[in-house]
């Protein structure tokens, strides 16, 4: 989890980022109309929202089936030595190996939880050899290979601020 401060956000700012999290390939033009805003205050916003590291970029998000699928694992890795400096070198490791999708620290359990996608099993064998079987340091792998993807939304619930007397809505 990152450890930055959140910062307020008012309901256009929140209208705004359901918007780009939706489509962030709205020219300013549209998401101003959408947003039920000018496109100067669109644009203003937006920029403010990436300067202040709310949005980290925007991607476009490929179908793997299209694309020949591969082959998608979560995999759980605990460390022998789960001191600072081994948990930094690994996960400098692994968070520089393409085919890692995800990296998560986690606890209580394994020290990480990767989500990899690669070509096929010998590409998953070949990521093994990489990050895992080399690294004296890695204790114990448990890798669950995805049969069927059931759902896969990367956006956040954004919570609107509670009005006077009202409860938070999405």
């Amino acid at each position: 989890m990152q450890s930055s401060s959140a910062i307020d956000l008012d309901p256009t700012d929140l209208r705004l980022l359901e918007l780009l999290q939706a489509d962030a390939s709205l020219t300013n033009q549209a998401l101003a109309a959408a947003a039920h805003t000018s496109p100067a205050t669109a644009l203003r916003r937006v920029r403010r929202l990436v300067d202040a590291g709310v949005i980290e970029r925007r991607i476009a998000l490929l179908d793997p089936g299209r694309l020949g699928a591969g082959l998608t694992a979560l995999v759980e890795l605990s460390l022998d030595r789960q001191g600072a400096e081994h948990l930094d070198a690994f996960e400098q490791r692994a968070a520089a190996d393409a085919e890692v999708q995800q990296l998560w620290r986690v606890s209580p359990g394994p020290d990480f939880v990767l989500v990899v996608h690669c070509a096929d099993m010998a590409g998953y064998q070949a990521l093994v050899q990489r990050l895992f079987t080399q690294d004296a340091n890695v204790r114990n792998v448990k890798a669950y290979f995805a049969v069927k993807r059931a759902k896969f939304d990367p956006r956040l619930v954004l919570r609107r601020p509670a009005a006077a007397g009202g409860t938070a809505s999405r």
